[in-house]
């Protein structure tokens, strides 16, 4: 089948590269523009796009991909269905009119719907998640499901893990379905249950902070959610962000305001409610990655 393919994250790309590892490039690739990223604000391509570069596949990178010119450079390519991924843009209009479109989306809707399932589902506990194959409609995620694949979060996830896992499902998932169209087979289409939604809103900065109402579980678990790719953050004394990479449980309560940083024993902990978090690799703004024993042997901080 010719397909178009509109993605732009890495999940997106390693999507993408499964397509094209199985046979099935797509006659076109659609990604979000450059956007200034980094201490330089330099334009940085989207993972998709450095993927197409790479294998030489045809791009494009519209400011917005529901505008006449947009539509009509895709209608050019000659798709017989357009496959979105992690896109970052919503699909409207006369677009979403014209043509079927699938969507691969991480997680078991209608749980999760929207930016950030993958970090959303870990921080908040969950067992389970998984990817959904399913038909783009006008809202949010909701459109009917034609298949998904279960996955279970492991206590030591983090977004790396959690995301290769339902990469290689996902696309596992897409290319069955492109192989069940391509031998006229229909795909039958369930629409979701209208209980048990719930959206995961984009990663703002408010989301990265280790608050100290959070519990050490709760904290433990956003560190994880936001790693690699983003990063949780606790606030150090002078108010500057310090990245967190690793952390874990790190005992009872000590008698400090939940909120504090401090050493005890040549180790760095962030204490909070019901016991203390052990930061065990920090990065300090515009450093490299250290564990907190280095870090402290740096930095003087309250000891307990």
């Amino acid at each position: 089948m010719r397909t178009v393919y509109l993605g732009s994250s890495g999940f997106g790309a390693a999507v993408l590269a499964k397509l094209v590892e199985a046979g099935e490039a797509p006659a076109l690739v659609v990604t979000r523009p450059a956007r200034p990223k980094g201490r330089g604000r330099k334009p940085t391509p989207t993972p998709v796009a450095g993927l197409a570069a790479q294998l030489g596949l045809p791009l494009f990178e519209p400011e917005r991909v529901n505008d006449p010119s947009a539509r009509e450079r895709i209608a050019a390519a000659r798709p017989d269905l357009l496959v979105v991924c992690a896109y970052g843009a919503l699909i409207k209009g006369e677009l979403l009119a014209a043509y079927e479109i699938l969507n691969v989306h991480p997680s078991l809707l209608p749980r999760w719907r929207g930016a950030a399932p993958i970090e959303r589902a870990i921080a908040a506990g969950d067992r389970h998640t998984g990817v959904c194959v399913m038909r783009l409609t006008a809202g949010l995620d909701s459109g009917p499901v034609w298949m998904r694949a279960v996955e279970e979060i492991r206590p030591d996830d983090d977004y790396a893990a959690l995301a290769a896992r339902l990469q290689e499902r996902g696309g596992e998932l897409l290319l069955a379905a492109l192989s069940r169209l391509a031998a006229g087979e229909p795909l039958q289409f369930r629409e979701q249950p209208q209980e048990g939604v719930t959206y995961a809103e984009k990663i703002g900065p408010e989301d990265r902070l280790i608050a100290a109402d959070l519990s050490v579980a709760q904290a433990e678990r956003l560190v994880r959610a936001l790693h690699p790719h983003i990063g949780a953050q606790v606030k150090l004394p002078d108010g500057s962000p310090l990245r967190v990479e690793r952390a874990a449980y790190g005992g009872p309560p000590p008698e400090l305001a939940p909120g504090t940083l401090y050493a005890a024993e040549g180790r760095l902990f962030l204490a909070l409610g019901d016991g203390a978090l052990e930061l065990l690799e920090v990065r300090p703004a515009g450093g490299r990655s250290m564990s907190g024993e280095a870090y402290l042997r740096g930095h003087q901080l309250e000891k307990a």
